[in-house]
């Protein structure tokens, strides 16, 4: 039983249709499903990633209108790395942030890999990371319709770095529990701070991990938008996903037991520095509903809502998108 890596991050937005422009006209990403968020259905849930929709690459929104902003604190997913192919990929961006006036800092190191971070018009923090050939978990398919060169495109989450006024609570979860290992740890970037702690799932790599990052002067985050709500890690199959739903019982931790999303099964729970996990299936993923070439284009609702559509779509404020 090992968790093969991430398999995608959601953040909450205010703004829907700058969001979409923002991930797919500047950062060259496909929209992979637009659907609604199956525990507030009067809210649209968007599904970013590669060519394909694979697992992996998926970086996701909840839409919530005059959603106030996020105040930066500990328990916090505080920001989240997409992978590109090099480091001559991450000067094009630069360039292209530029160009598109995105707020974005220089190329610095982190983990010993070449980084670039950034945000959108939200301030969501997110970090682009260079693979440079590194081995490990195997990054997505370039979305060649964006518009963007492929050798430089977005082709998968990287690291998501976790903030927290301790972090022995949550690498034992991590180790003890989720079958992650310590690999390294690299200096703090943001002052005189313990060094942040990079942890490593499956066959590790830049997709497959997960940094600690100790701050004790911070206050608990406070959500709003541009705040990451949680991430998943993922399971192959429905057997696996099986076994960790026993074992995350077995441990007592408060959890959601198993929720069935149609394109993937997900089981949430909260380490004990508050942080929201998920973990989900690769199976049976966006191609259950949808054909690969036309993914993301209508409003798509798993079999259990289809029967509520005309109601769901009625409450739904109008989204041009598309």
């Amino acid at each position: 039983m090992k968790l093969l890596g991430l398999h995608h991050v959601s953040i909450l937005t205010g703004k829907a249709e700058k969001n979409f422009q923002f991930f797919t006209d500047i950062l060259g990403m496909r929209l992979v499903k637009k659907t609604v968020n199956q525990d507030n259905t009067s809210s649209y849930h968007l599904f970013y990633g590669d060519a394909k929709g694979n697992p992996g690459t998926e970086i996701t929104f909840f839409d919530i209108p005059n959603l106030g902003r996020t105040y930066e604190g500990v328990s916090s997913i505080s920001s989240t790395s997409l992978r590109v192919a090099t480091t001559e990929s991450l000067h094009f961006w630069k360039d292209r942030f530029q160009t598109f006036n995105v707020k974005h800092g220089e190329i610095v190191k982190r983990a010993e890999r070449d980084t670039l971070d950034f945000e959108d018009f939200e301030g969501t923090k997110l970090i682009l990371v260079a693979d440079n050939g590194e081995a490990g978990v195997a990054a997505g398919v370039p979305w060649k319709k964006s518009g963007i060169p492929s050798e430089h495109a977005i082709v998968g989450l990287g690291p998501v770095t976790l903030t927290v006024k301790s972090a022995p609570p949550t690498s034992s979860i991590l180790k003890n529990i989720m079958g992650f290992r310590y690999v390294g740890s690299y200096p703090s970037l943001k002052g005189d701070f313990p060094d942040v702690e990079v942890y490593a799932t499956g066959e590790g790599g830049p997709g497959a991990e997960v940094h600690i990052e100790t701050r004790t002067d911070l206050p608990p985050e406070k959500l709003g938008r541009g705040g990451v709500h949680h991430v998943a890690f993922r399971i192959p199959d429905d057997e696996e996903f099986n076994k960790w739903v026993q074992r995350i019982r077995e441990t007592r931790l408060p959890n959601s037991g198993e929720v069935e999303r149609y394109y993937f099964k997900a089981l949430y729970f909260r380490e004990p520095n508050g942080i929201l996990f998920e973990l989900s299936t690769d199976t049976p993923g966006f191609t259950a509903d949808e054909p690969l070439e036309s993914m993301g284009e209508m409003l798509a609702l798993p079999p259990f809502l289809e029967q509520k559509r005309t109601e769901i779509e009625a409450s739904l404020r109008p989204l041009e998108i598309n």
